[in-house]
């Protein structure tokens, strides 16, 4: 793989050897690489790349590193408490300035003072044997049991904002209104987001305001203003959305559906950090170490 960018790419995501070196040197020495494991640091960071990337069956990935399937499950676990611990930091909310320097021309036309651009996304789980948790995580949009969580990202393209995951049955303002955005907020920010998000009082109270499409209820047409407003929203609004796709398509762990043992306590969801809230995190995190996918022209 070394000398292979697209082999690389394939089992791990990660853009070059050079990235995957980077991330190697970041966690490899919080790993056990002797003793009871049987597998080294190296081998360890690429079992769990294999599988959050290709999302294959524990006893696929045994047979592949001649382990067994519960070794798997277990070097998972690891390897996902360090990576969550060392790359938390690269979810990272930037500072006004540096948004400004880098903004890329489709904000800049029309949305100078943009810092974040929001949307909720869902992840497929098993139902769970509960009847309570079954309820809280049963989502009426899916029609399944989801995990539901708020992504926002910069105007550059990069995951700069996750929520705390929940159940699916959970609104977006509800999540939003309780995930901790408006201690980032300052005076005079911006947030796009999607009609679901009727968040303007919220975001009020740090001085900042909120972008959303005009509503068709009670209207036989948007006027011209109205469609024009629409329009120039939608081509900044769409990147999150693009974003929330590759990183989906990069790490198909979480187009799958999640069997409840990476899933974690349901009654800590939205409140502590469950498997899942370690998951998405690191996914988005390693999303953030390749190339952006909003270009700056």
């Amino acid at each position: 793989m070394k000398d292979d960018d697209d082999k690389l790419c394939f089992y791990t995501g990660l853009p070059s050897w050079l990235t995957f070196m980077a991330l190697f040197n970041l966690v490899s020495s919080y790993l056990p690489n002797t003793g009871k494991c049987k597998l080294s640091a190296f081998e360890q960071i690429m079992l769990f790349l294999v599988k959050i990337r290709l999302n294959l069956a524990n006893k696929d990935i045994g047979y592949r590193f001649n382990i067994h399937q519960s070794t798997v499950s277990k070097i998972y676990n690891r390897v996902l408490d360090v990576m969550n611990a060392r790359l938390s930091g690269f979810i990272h909310w930037p500072s006004r300035a540096s948004l400004r320097a880098s903004m890329p021309t489709s904000f800049r036309n029309f949305y100078k003072k943009c810092c974040l651009v929001i949307d909720c996304t869902e992840i497929f789980i098993e139902q769970p044997s509960d009847l309570l948790a079954r309820a809280q995580t049963w989502s009426q949009y899916k029609h399944h049991n989801t995990i539901k969580l708020l992504i926002g990202i910069t105007p550059q393209g990069t995951v700069s904002f996750l929520s705390k995951c929940w159940g699916g049955r959970v609104s977006d303002k509800q999540i939003t209104e309780t995930s901790g955005l408006l201690n980032y907020l300052e005076p005079g920010d911006v947030i796009i987001a999607d009609r679901g998000f009727t968040i303007d009082n919220y975001c009020r109270l740090a001085l900042s305001e909120v972008c959303i499409p005009p509503f068709t209820k009670g209207k036989t047409q948007f006027t011209r203003k109205e469609v024009d407003w629409s329009r120039e929203l939608s081509i900044v609004r769409i990147h999150v959305e693009r974003v929330i796709g590759t990183v989906k398509q990069k790490y198909t762990i979480l187009q799958g559906t999640l069997p409840l043992a990476m899933v974690g306590n349901i009654d800590e969801l939205g409140t502590g950090e469950a498997q899942i809230d370690k998951l998405v995190k690191v996914c988005c995190a390693l999303f953030n170490l390749c190339p952006p996918i909003v270009p700056l022209d």
